[in-house]
């Protein structure tokens, strides 16, 4: 594989460029392109359709949220890493059911903001915390889960999915179910085809909202 494309969206330059600084420290990641507003990266993301756009909440023009809900449709391969100072409700939610793959706040290590770039490319979930806590409280139905009935998943994609759920990576799901990190990769591809999604966060996000995962199944944050 080559390098993982990023285009880097927020409109206070010093976030700009100590991102692209920290990234561009890594041989497997490019920044192609910086946007200082939402219509700029709007622009950018569905001209040179990244792996990675990171992209902030509050910018002039559109912000966060209607980026993704813009880009998510024509940009369906881009991965979009919210990197906030916010972890308000209203946005949270509201990016993760516009199809952001993963949501920072901008307290994490530099190292974590590295290691999530290549955790979305490769299809995982990346929450801060605060926000999975937020997910979990928030919409997490009791009962028995019913994914199969639901979704029509296979009884491994179940397995792999639930896994997906408590926070393993693809490495992690592949050591419990003994099988390859590529065949897990499949399961999660043929997965997000079932539910019409484009990441493991909006795969997870779908099955609480609706139900399909029980409390239990869910990280005990």
């Amino acid at each position: 594989m080559g390098k993982i494309r990023v285009v880097i969206a927020d409109d206070h330059a010093v976030v700009r460029q100590g991102t692209r600084s920290l990234l561009e420290r890594e041989d497997d990641i490019e920044v192609v392109g910086e946007a200082r507003d939402g219509e700029e990266a709007v622009r950018l993301i569905q001209q040179l359709k990244p792996d990675v756009a990171i992209v902030d909440v509050s910018m002039p023009k559109l912000n966060g949220v209607e980026v993704t809900k813009l880009v998510k449709p024509t940009c369906p391969s881009t991965s979009i890493l919210i990197l906030s100072a916010y972890d308000n409700d209203e946005y949270v939610f509201a990016l993760l059911e516009a199809g952001a793959a993963g949501y920072l706040l901008k307290d994490v290590d530099s190292r974590e903001v590295v290691d999530a770039v290549r955790r979305v490319r490769a299809g995982e979930s990346v929450l801060h915390p605060i926000v999975a806590r937020k997910v979990v409280s928030r919409l997490v139905a009791p009962g028995k889960s019913d994914v199969k009935a639901s979704a029509d998943l296979s009884d491994r994609e179940i397995e792999v999915l639930k896994l997906a759920a408590r926070g393993l990576s693809n490495k992690e799901i592949a050591d419990r179910l003994v099988i390859s990190v590529r065949t897990v990769q499949g399961h999660l591809a043929s997965i997000f085809n079932k539910l019409g999604v484009g990441s493991r966060t909006e795969a997870v996000f779908l099955a609480v909202k609706k139900g399909w995962l029980s409390l239990e199944e869910l990280p005990e944050t």
